[in-house]
This record gives C-alpha cells, sequence and structure tokens, in this order.
C-alpha cells in the first residue's frame, strides 16, 4: 500500500504524528522541517482565520538556542554595563572633546583610549573605530563628530569614572560640528602635532573652546617622529595661548606611548557636570541621524532629570509630543540602557519614531509634558549656512530618479546640505547644492559615488551674491549665477551688488611670508595684521573674498609654502562690490552651465582661461566654431576651432586660377550656409572635463 493511502492521526500538540489521520487534517498538511511532525493546513473555504499550529519541541528548543546565542552576550554585557553606571554617581562623570587641527591624530588617539579603557579589545585592526564612513577611512579624515561612552578605572584610587568621549573634525570646513561638540563637554584636549606644532585650526579651537569657558588639557602627539620638537611645541602653547604647560602630557598615539597618562589628566583638570536627576526633564539636542527603521535618532546631553522609556517629552522649539522608545549610550556602538541620568550623553528614539530631520532641531531642549513652564529652553547655537553653491548634473539623464533618491538619503543624514531642484539647456534636469566649503562638496560627491553608485557633473563653485534694487531698496540673495541680470539690464546699473568676506587666518613659516602675501594680494585681500611667534612662524590674518577662497586659495597657499602653510576662516559679513556675470559663448549661444558671477578686475584672466580651457575639450565640427567669454555685449577672450576641410582642388592640375577660385568660393559658401543652420554637440564628458580642477 502506498504511502499515499495512510490514515494519520494528529497526536495532542507536542505529539509525534501516527498512521492514522484524524478529521480536519487534509493532504497536503506541512511537515515540519527539524523534527518531521504534521502540521495541519487550514482549510481555505473556511470563513474564520486559522490558529496557527503549535510548533514542535524541536522547534521551540531550536528557537530558544538560536536567540539565547545571538542575544544573550549582548544582553549580557548591556546588562553589566549598566550596573556598573548606576554606581557611579555624578561627581566622577567627564564629558570632553578632542579638538586640533586636521591630520594631528585626533582619531588615533581615540582608538588608543578605547583600548586602554577596556571600551574595545585591542588589536591591529583598530583603525579608525568612530569614523563610521568609508570615505573617512579612504582619505584619513574626520567628517562627523563621532561620540563613545567609557568606563574607566583610576589606576590610584580604584574608582569607577564614567567618561563621554567625543572625536571632532579637524577642518575649517567642519568648524559647526566643533561648536555642537563643545555643547555636550565641560572640558578639552587640545592636541598638537609635535612635529607641526600650533597651526590654523588650533588657533580656531582654542578661542573656541576659550569662549564656552572648557577646561583645556594640552597634549603632545607624535612624539616618536625623528622630526618631533616637543619643546617648540610646548613653547607656542604657552607663548599663543598662555597656557600652563607644565601638566602638558607626552604620547605617541600610533605606539601607545604615554596614554596612560591622559586619562588621569582629564579626570583632574575637567570638572564634573552639574545636574540634578530630583529635577525635571531638561534634555540638549545635540546630533541626530536618520535611521531606515528607527526614524530620526537623537543625540542628546542630560542636564536634569531621567529619560526612560515611555516617557512622554515635549520639543520646546516645535512644540511636537514624542513618546521615547529606547535610549542608550554609545559605547561605541548603540547599547540599549533602562534609563539616562543628569549628566549623561546617549541616544534616544521615539517610538512612533519622528519621521523628518527637520523636526529635529540642533540645539532644542526637550523636558516631560507638562514641564514646559518650569524648564528654562538652553540657548542652541546657530546652524550653519551654506556658503558654497554648485549645480550637480547626472551624466545620463536616464538615472535621474535613482540619483534623486540617491541625493535625498544623503541630505538627510546631512543637515548643512541644502537642495532645490535646477535646469540647465546644456545638461538638463539637476539640483543646486549648498556647501559649508569645498572640501564639504568633494566628501559629498565621495559618498554619493561610493554608498550609492552614483556618478554626477558639478559645475564651478560659486558664492552667494546680495543686490540691494535701488528702485525700492528690497534685496536679493542670488545662489545661481544663470540668475544674475546681465550688465546691460537697466536695474543692475542703479543696484548696489555685495559679496561675503571672510577673516581669514594662515600660520606659516616666515622664510615663505612674502609668497603668501603677493597670493592674498592678488586675491583681493586686505591684511589685518601680522604676528610672530616662536622666532621661525608667523599668524597672518587677512580679509578675503568667499569666491576667492573656493577658487582654490588653499592649493594655491599650500604651493607656495611646500605645504606648511595652514589656513582658517571665519565669516566676516558682506562688502560692496563691483560684481559681473561672465557667460561662455559658443557661436554665439550662451551655455547656461558655464555662467559665473566674478568682480571686475578678474574677468580678463578668467575669460582667458575658459575659452582656452574649453578649446581642449570640443570637437571639431564640418563648420567653424567660436568659443567667447563675453560680459555682457562685451567679448572678453576668443578662440576659434577650424573646419575639417576638404582638398577641393586636388582633382586638378594644370586649370587656371579662376577655376581654382571658383571651387574655393563655392566650398566658402556652402561652410558658410552649414555653419547658420548647424549645431555645435557638446557631449557631457567635455562638460566635464572642463569643471574638473
Amino acid at each position: 500500500m502506498g504511502p499515499w493511502l495512510r490514515r494519520l492521526r494528529l497526536a495532542p500538540p507536542f505529539g509525534r504524528a501516527t498512521a492514522i489521520r484524524p478529521q480536519g487534517v487534509r493532504r497536503g498538511s506541512a511537515r515540519c522541517a527539524v523534527s518531521g511532525s504534521i502540521q495541519p493546513r487550514p482549510d481555505p473555504t473556511s470563513p474564520l482565520r486559522p490558529i496557527p499550529p503549535y510548533p514542535c519541541r524541536q522547534q521551540l528548543r531550536c528557537a530558544s538556542t538560536t536567540s539565547y546565542a545571538k542575544d544573550g552576550p549582548e544582553m549580557r554585557r548591556a546588562a553589566e554595563i549598566e550596573k556598573r553606571i548606576a554606581a557611579i554617581p555624578l561627581d566622577r562623570y567627564r564629558n570632553f572633546c578632542i579638538v586640533a587641527h586636521i591630520d594631528h591624530g585626533k582619531s588615533t588617539l581615540s582608538d588608543r583610549l578605547l583600548e586602554h579603557t577596556g571600551t574595545i579589545s585591542a588589536g591591529d585592526a583598530n583603525k579608525q573605530v568612530l569614523d563610521k564612513l568609508d570615505v573617512e577611512r579612504e582619505r584619513g579624515i574626520t567628517v562627523k563628530a563621532q561620540t563613545c561612552t567609557m568606563i574607566y578605572r583610576h589606576p590610584r584610587t580604584g574608582l569607577d569614572y564614567l567618561l563621554h568621549l567625543v572625536d571632532t573634525p579637524g577642518h575649517v570646513d567642519f568648524r559647526a560640528e566643533v561648536t555642537r561638540s563643545y555643547a555636550s563637554c565641560g572640558g578639552a584636549i587640545l592636541l598638537v602635532d609635535a612635529s607641526q606644532g600650533v597651526q590654523a585650526q588650533t588657533v580656531a579651537n582654542f578661542y573656541l573652546a576659550f569662549a564656552q569657558g572648557l577646561a583645556l588639557v594640552p597634549v603632545v602627539n607624535k612624539i616618536d617622529l625623528p622630526t618631533a620638537d616637543v619643546d617648540r611645541a610646548l613653547g607656542q602653547l604657552e607663548s599663543v595661548f598662555e597656557l600652563d604647560v607644565s601638566g602638558a602630557v607626552m604620547v605617541s598615539a600610533k605606539t601607545g606611548l604615554g596614554i596612560g597618562d591622559v586619562l588621569p589628566a582629564v579626570i583632574a583638570q575637567v570638572p564634573a557636570p552639574a545636574g540634578d536627576v530630583a529635577k525635571p526633564v531638561r534634555m540638549l539636542l545635540v546630533d541626530s541621524w536618520y535611521d531606515t527603521f528607527k526614524g530620526v535618532v537623537l543625540l542628546v546631553r542630560v542636564f536634569d532629570g531621567e529619560v526612560r522609556a515611555g516617557q512622554r517629552l515635549v520639543s520646546l522649539g516645535t512644540g511636537h509630543e514624542y513618546s521615547v522608545g529606547e535610549v542608550g549610550i554609545q559605547y561605541p556602538n548603540q547599547v540599549p540602557q533602562k534609563v539616562l541620568r543628569a549628566g549623561q550623553v546617549g541616544y534616544v528614539f521615539f517610538n512612533p519614531g519622528m519621521k523628518k530631520i527637520q523636526d529635529a532641531k540642533i540645539g532644542d531642549t526637550f523636558t516631560t509634558v507638562g514641564d514646559e513652564d518650569v524648564v528654562d529652553m538652553y540657548p542652541g547655537f546657530e546652524e550653519p549656512k551654506p556658503m558654497v553653491f554648485v549645480a550637480a548634473f547626472p551624466t545620463d539623464q536616464g538615472d535621474y530618479s535613482k540619483l534623486a533618491d540617491s541625493i535625498g538619503q544623503l541630505v538627510l543624514n546631512d543637515r548643512s546640505v541644502t537642495l532645490k531642484k535646477d535646469h540647465s539647456e546644456a545638461l538638463g534636469a539637476g539640483w543646486r547644492l549648498g556647501f559649508l566649503g569645498s572640501l564639504h562638496c568633494s566628501v559629498f560627491q565621495d559618498r554619493l559615488r561610493q554608498e550609492h553608485g552614483g556618478d554626477i557633473i558639478i559645475t564651478e563653485p560659486a558664492v552667494p551674491v546680495r543686490v540691494v534694487w535701488s528702485a525700492d531698496g528690497s534685496e536679493t540673495i542670488i545662489t545661481n549665477p544663470a540668475e544674475f541680470p546681465e550688465t546691460d539690464d537697466h536695474r543692475l546699473r542703479r543696484a548696489t551688488t555685495y559679496e561675503p568676506y571672510v577673516l581669514a587666518t594662515i600660520t606659516l613659516p616666515d622664510e615663505y611670508l612674502g609668497r603668501v602675501i603677493e597670493i592674498c594680494e592678488h586675491a583681493r585681500g586686505a591684511q589685518k595684521s601680522i604676528e610672530f611667534f616662536h622666532a621661525t612662524q608667523v599668524i597672518l590674518k587677512y580679509d578675503l573674498p568667499m569666491s576667492s577662497l573656493v577658487d582654490d586659495l588653499f592649493g594655491k597657499l599650500k604651493g607656495a609654502s611646500k605645504g606648511y602653510a595652514t589656513l582658517d576662516y571665519e565669516d566676516a559679513g558682506w562688502r560692496q562690490s563691483h560684481l559681473v556675470k561672465m557667460n561662455l559663448l559658443v557661436n554665439k549661444e550662451a551655455v547656461d552651465a558655464i555662467a559665473r558671477v566674478v568682480h571686475a578686475s578678474q574677468v580678463d584672466r578668467l575669460g582667458r582661461q575658459w575659452v582656452t580651457k574649453f578649446k581642449e575639450h570640443v570637437d571639431r565640427q564640418m563648420f567653424e566654431v567660436i568659443i567667447q567669454a563675453a560680459v555682457g555685449k562685451r567679448i572678453v577672450a576668443r578662440e576659434t576651432i577650424k573646419p575639417f576641410r576638404k582638398d577641393v582642388l586636388a582633382k586638378l592640375h594644370a586649370s587656371d586660377i579662376s577655376r581654382r577660385r571658383k571651387l574655393l568660393e563655392k566650398q566658402k559658401a556652402g561652410r558658410k550656409r552649414l555653419r547658420a543652420v548647424g549645431n555645435v554637440v557638446i557631449d557631457q564628458a567635455a562638460f566635464q572635463k572642463f569643471l574638473t580642477k
């Protein structure tokens, strides 16, 4: 008898199948993949929703074992961390950040501190642990400030301390990240490279921290290098910043030398945060990022009270109410906790989640519902303003929708980028993007290519222009050069134009001073001060137009000083300036993607550069192609691409001159007709090569 004729009987829920099939168990019932027991198939004709079958014993055992193996160690580790934190009083909390010039070793020092406290296990793979982006690891720079909580047992007292570390970016484009980090900290490690000494961003970070009233711990890094000059670095710290360097710590973050002396110095010099767990919740929003599953995740500093899952919180900035879904700390990855107490820095996300990143206003204050009247709002900090604007276009217009989604996802986690749609007759549909600086723009383009596989054409960076109209006194901020009025526009003749300026701080060895001053003067700069410190170093301050800064001024300074000059800048407001719009014409047709607003004194130089460079990337045609740089109706520079020419005289041997002239005139007339009706087709690759630095 075949198996299809056997009758089955369903045993009790955890029993095994027998040879009798009872009523209700139909052919095709599912067989358990683990034990082989029969699971009844629901009747599709039944109006009632079928009750899911009981799992077999072996299924339950496998599921529980798998879950325990996966979640058990993590849950036990989280519980152990929470138990240790609960035993630490507020006076043994320390919140601090590491600030320095770019490439002075902040991320490497962070890795060694995490290893020293046991937050991560020691190993050769620990390189830039807190740098989460691929572009950060590839370039060796920090783009976004990253945080981590550490539990440190003091070697002398044997007491546990709760330390919160922030690794900050070093480049001037990301200064807003450093400013936000100061709001969650009570002190800072001022890190100086022993071989480089005090540089521009070191000066800027010191004055920012000094204005916030932070305690500073001087640390000299890279003392193992053959070119290290520790005495010079200490002398610069003392003479420039008037810091007491008697307690400075000498370390080599790469080899681990002196790392054990850093945290005791932090504990001794950085004060504990103030706070009271008995007061109503007062929580500052320091940073935020978007998670696909959780919504907007907030990085917060708790000043007063306690935050737990299930609490109802309200934003004092927007008035929106939320229910807390989970709280936790970065250790260095997210570790859930039952409570965040006053003085701690951790993450919070809501349930249901916050959907829009725009609702998470940096510097906002949260408190429990009902306590809005008794809790004061934190002063907050200014949102970073985009200083550099570019137009971005897909290399293939068929990829527009895909690229739009990719750019939207990147903008979700980078709130300093502004985005709006744009269109060009030459390049098609695209976007107008605003960035904090040229490096910020370059990093965004790298992230788009690495994380989403998108490739775009970026136009030349442009700065905003302010136009005050004399007719009614109104003003307009123009970020797209194509929207700037032409020189012959009657409105512009009586209007006043302004461009943004910056106060640039340049540090360099004195032997390169003359060449650097020449570059700054050529960039329309005005010298504000010059200061010599420690015999060979100079601090130079200039008022410079922002447009010259984005025109690769930093690269020119590096070239003139053999890489020793460093640059920092801050906004210096608007200055009146004689600005004009320069267009690139191809056969008398303007190419809108290459329009640019420039100072009148720079027109001749830039016009000659444009036509010479563009000529290299345009293919020859059957007719003459004329490339011109124009300001209004004035032609600044011109280049001509000669057409392909057929040799019409090849078949003539002994003919007279009139026959030759007749053929040449006929060819000339035909070429003239072709130029009148022919359009110059410029390949996308030509634009991409022209716009590449």
